[in-house]
């Protein structure tokens, strides 16, 4: 799961200010991590010591209210609400749901109950169609590489089961892409619009490294897409410890120890 973290803070401080290259300093000046590595690793604690998914969403972007860039105006709503003990999703199919999915792809030994788990942590929130299915499709991608499956038979399986199409290569998607998603018809906020591009980021990728400039560089919302691909990315190829201690670093001791717990029980590649 460090491996979405890492993504996330990589491409932090590119959100909002798009750099179309992969030719980028790794951990440039000013990187944090985001309310993405924060419910991701919320996901992980839920996973960790049971109990409802949304109880682990609400304390979290509680205890960590202000993160870099924010959270997404819908779930600060949702969280204000939840203080009276309301927890009601809002039909979303924004990428927050796939953002912070990959613990799961972690934390089970089949298929079946890793779709399962993927849904519950979306639809406490995200229960709109695309944004369950964003969450599945990454959930299974990290499940399935991390059992040995090659990224050509994930493509597959992923356009065979959700019905992403994952033909477009890097270069083809990077001047065509932006926050309004790819040609401007879906918007890059959304499931829809930015997890097949993150998909195919690592898919394509020859390393964890490659899988988040690719992520970076096609632009839109660049700590997501690269908080998506690098999960994805880890099962994949693995990360260098060089790369792994250095992004735990910006972690506080709490959210460290969680990743840390979580890597003790399920592991990582």
């Amino acid at each position: 799961m460090i491996g979405a973290i890492i993504g996330d803070i990589v491409g932090s401080i590119y959100e909002f200010d798009n750099i179309k290259t992969k030719d980028f300093e790794f951990f440039g000046r000013g990187v944090e991590y985001t309310d993405d590595s924060i419910l991701t690793i919320a996901t992980a604690d839920w996973l960790l010591h049971g109990g409802q998914a949304e109880n682990a969403y609400f304390r979290y972007a509680t205890d960590y209210p202000c993160p870099m860039g924010s959270y997404g105006t819908m779930f600060v709503n949702w969280v204000h609400r939840g203080r009276s003990g309301v927890f009601q999703p809002y039909n979303s199919c924004g990428n927050g749901s796939a953002m912070r999915v990959a613990p799961v792809g972690w934390a089970f030994a089949s298929e079946k109950d890793t779709l399962a788990a993927a849904k519950t942590s979306a639809e406490c929130t995200h229960n709109h169609p695309e944004g369950i299915k964003g969450a599945q499709a990454t959930a299974l991608c990290i499940y399935l590489a991390r059992h040995g499956v090659t990224a050509s038979e994930i493509k597959a399986r992923i356009e065979a089961d959700f019905g992403y199409d994952l033909s477009l290569s890097v270069d083809e998607i990077r001047p065509r892409y932006s926050w309004q998603g790819l040609d401007g018809v879906v918007s890059g906020a959304t499931c829809q619009g930015s997890v097949p591009q993150a998909i195919i980021c690592a898919l394509e990728a020859n390393s964890f490294e490659d899988a988040i400039r690719n992520a970076v560089s096609i632009g839109g919302d660049s700590d997501t897409i690269g908080c998506i691909a690098g999960g994805i990315a880890e099962a994949l190829f693995g990360i260098p410890e060089a790369i792994r201690e250095k992004g735990m670093g910006y972690l506080s001791e709490h959210l460290k120890k969680v990743v840390m717990d979580f890597e003790a029980k399920y592991g990582c590649k």
